[in-house]
């Protein structure tokens, strides 16, 4: 197995301590925002979205004039996070309290559980009711949106709604907002969706309180949890058979096999789990009362398993029987199919390992998210990949190469996701003397001072950088080296565009150079301080810059002409790089997914780097003008060096890319002359 990312924590402890309310650091932050009418929570799986609600939606009932408190989530599973609370014991005011007749996350019919609500709503004494997120939604085609005035819709793992015209539940926020004076919290621990159609429309999304708290700081402030893991093992022939391969049995672990229509599948989910646990050991009992299952390991060890799979009646015992796990010893292994992801709470649970490829990016952080739960005795965190390995012979060869680079795109955006935290201020909007909190880069706006709407874009750069990820040219470019003009010059500046189609051409390249700086921050390491660098760090000074005097560094050596201890340098390479010396053309001759590539390079043969970077060029898109003058300069480049044009035969992708951005060209020209 290969881990595309490895990153340690410091257990600084800081996101699981608690303030005199009782509340962790995201719920502090969230409760700062407590008096706005539309706030938008994003935060880590873990993180304690669930009881920030509670303390949010209590001071809206007593101090705030809500009348009402309707929590909607996906499935019925997660209603239990928001069960009855004692808040009071830790210093709030009040304690969350559910009337169990108000709880509608319970086996039952629609018809009656719209009744419920309808009748909750009506009711002059109810204040909290539990719903499911179709419930909410049958629920609404009864009533009017102003029936919801003075009353808190909080929507739970909102990556769910979109503003796609069939996602009624999106239909029905939009209204809210437009016909109540309702209040909207909506909560998600991933705000990308694997489709690439938007949560909310622009004009709403704008009237929302933004609360952000990454997953870097959650791990980061963890008091156990020190890495986290992110690989994939490449198989060949059928998963069962590679699983021994990747599956540690003394590993709390949970199995999510592939879907039954996935090309990684058998085709019978049923003999895919008997053949696990065979895999696993010698299969002993299946207890009548929980539904768990015992194995034998050959190393003597008894196993207990839950099996998700199996649809029957049954299913229901072993899910009860997890939901009351009380200790590491109750359960060693869980496999599932489409459970155990987005709100199933196993802290223990020390790997994940998925079968096949997820195109959503959001499943991939939910399913991440059972394993980075801090827990006593876990270091580590592992997700695992198992990907099929494309064959050059394979009949699915170019679906098989197709899921690989999905799955690379989800590395990708996770090591975005998993990166310490990058802030821009613009230099006009510091006073003298300022410090700046580390992680921070200054904008300079000295010539134009970078306008409110601006700095509001530059707050939702991990949703650019999410698009970016996604598009297929990019992707290809993790593995076969394309021209990074392409991707920083061409397809990054469209998507700015296309989100923000009223900027101006200075504003918009404002955000292409904050969103290139900070992917070339968090894919180098972060940001290191001054006094932080090691002895012998080399750094680089851009030519026209003058570093400042030699000074010694932390351990007494010579360093190299390293400034203030308070100053802050990025790794470019083997060298340091002191970031007010960061200029857009050194930004810009760096691609963030270089190191990708390098790892894949080892990871795989290179037979399979060829087919892949063979299947790739099949798939590109056809070559557009944009890239064909981005891409000019490199073929002058290349016919100059060596003495020819390039060609489409050529053993380099890149060399392949231009030669294909040459033909365009010339095609071009050819028109351009017939028509004169």
């Amino acid at each position: 197995m290969v881990d595309l990312i490895k990153v340690s924590y410091a257990q600084t402890g800081k996101s699981a301590s608690l303030d005199h309310y009782g509340m962790r650091e995201m719920q502090g932050r969230a409760f700062e925002a407590k008096d706005s009418q539309y706030l938008l929570l994003k935060a880590p799986p873990a993180s304690g979205k669930s009881r920030a609600l509670m303390f949010l939606a209590l001071d809206k009932l007593v101090n705030q004039g809500v009348k009402k408190v309707i929590v909607a989530v996906p499935e019925m599973t997660i209603g239990g996070s928001f069960s009855d609370t004692d808040l009071k014991q830790f210093g709030f005011f009040a304690d969350w309290h559910v009337e169990t007749f108000n709880n509608l996350c319970i086996p039952g019919g629609d018809a009656g559980k719209v009744n419920a609500f309808v009748r909750f709503m009506q009711s002059t004494t109810d204040q909290i009711l539990i719903c499911t997120h179709a419930t909410f939604r049958f629920a609404f085609d009864k009533m009017n949106a102003a029936d919801f005035n003075d009353t808190l819709v909080a929507i739970d793992e909102f990556h769910h709604v979109s503003v796609d015209g069939e996602n009624r539940l999106g239909s029905n926020i939009d209204k809210l907002m437009k016909g109540s004076n309702a209040h909207i919290i909506a909560m998600t621990g991933s705000y990308f969706r694997g489709d690439a159609v938007p949560i909310l429309l622009p004009d709403d999304e704008a009237q929302f309180k933004q609360v952000t708290y990454s997953y870097y700081e959650q791990l980061n402030g963890y008091q156990y949890l020190k890495s986290l893991g992110i690989g994939y093992h490449f198989y060949q022939g059928q998963y069962i058979d590679a699983v021994n391969q990747v599956l540690d049995p003394h590993k709390k672990t949970i199995i999510h096999i592939p879907n039954v229509n996935s090309m990684e599948s058998t085709g019978n989910k049923y003999e895919e789990v008997d053949r696990i646990l065979d895999a696993l050991g010698e299969v002993q009992a299946r207890n009548p009362a929980t539904g768990i299952i015992t194995v034998k390991h050959v190393s003597g060890t008894v196993l207990k398993i839950a099996n998700l799979v199996d649809d029957s009646v049954g299913r229901i015992d072993v899910q009860l029987y997890l939901r009351n796990v009380k200790s590491a010893e109750d359960i060693d292994i869980i496999i599932a199919l489409g459970m155990a992801k987005e709100g199933f709470d196993w802290p223990w649970c020390e790997h994940v390992l998925t079968i096949g490829y997820r195109s959503s990016m959001t499943e991939i952080v939910q399913i991440i998210g059972r394993a980075t739960r801090d827990c006593k005795g876990k270091t580590h965190a592992q997700f695992t990949n198992l990907i099929a390995q494309p064959d050059a012979e394979d009949e699915d060869v170019k679906k098989s190469v197709n899921n690989m680079l999905k799955a690379i795109t989800v590395s990708l955006l996770m090591e975005q996701v998993l990166a310490p935290n990058i802030n821009f201020k613009p230099r006009s909007r510091m006073f003298e003397g300022e410090t700046l909190p580390p992680g921070t880069i200054i904008i300079e706006d000295a010539t134009t001072p970078v306008s409110e709407k601006v700095l509001t874009a530059l707050q939702n750069v991990d949703n650019i950088t999410a698009m970016l990820v996604q598009k297929a040219e990019v992707v290809i470019a993790a593995v076969s080296e394309t021209s990074t003009e392409v991707i920083n010059k061409v397809q990054l500046p469209k998507i700015i565009e296309t989100l923000y189609p009223d900027f101006n051409d200075d504003e918009r390249e404002t955000i292409r150079e904050a969103v290139l700086t900070q992917m070339l921050v968090q894919t180098s390491g972060g940001i290191f301080s001054g006094d932080d660098l090691p002895p012998d760090a080399e750094i680089f000074v851009p030519p026209g810059k003058t570093e400042e005097p030699i000074t010694t560094g932390p351990s007494g050596g010579d360093i190299g002409g390293i400034p203030k201890a308070n100053q802050q340098f990025v790794k470019m390479g083997s060298k340091f790089i002191n970031i007010e010396n960061l200029n857009i053309d050194l930004i810009d001759s760096v691609n963030p997914f270089q190191g990708a590539y390098e790892i894949l390079s080892k990871a795989l043969t290179s037979s399979v780097l060829k087919t892949i970077q063979d299947v790739v060029v099949g798939m590109r898109s056809q070559m557009t003008e944009e890239e064909a003058v981005v891409l000019w300069p490199r073929i002058v480049e290349y016919t100059q060096t060596h003495k020819r044009e390039p060609t489409m035969t050529g053993n380099d992708p890149l060399e392949r890319r231009l030669a294909e951005g040459l033909a365009y060209i010339k095609r071009r020209k050819q028109e351009a002359m017939s028509k004169a």
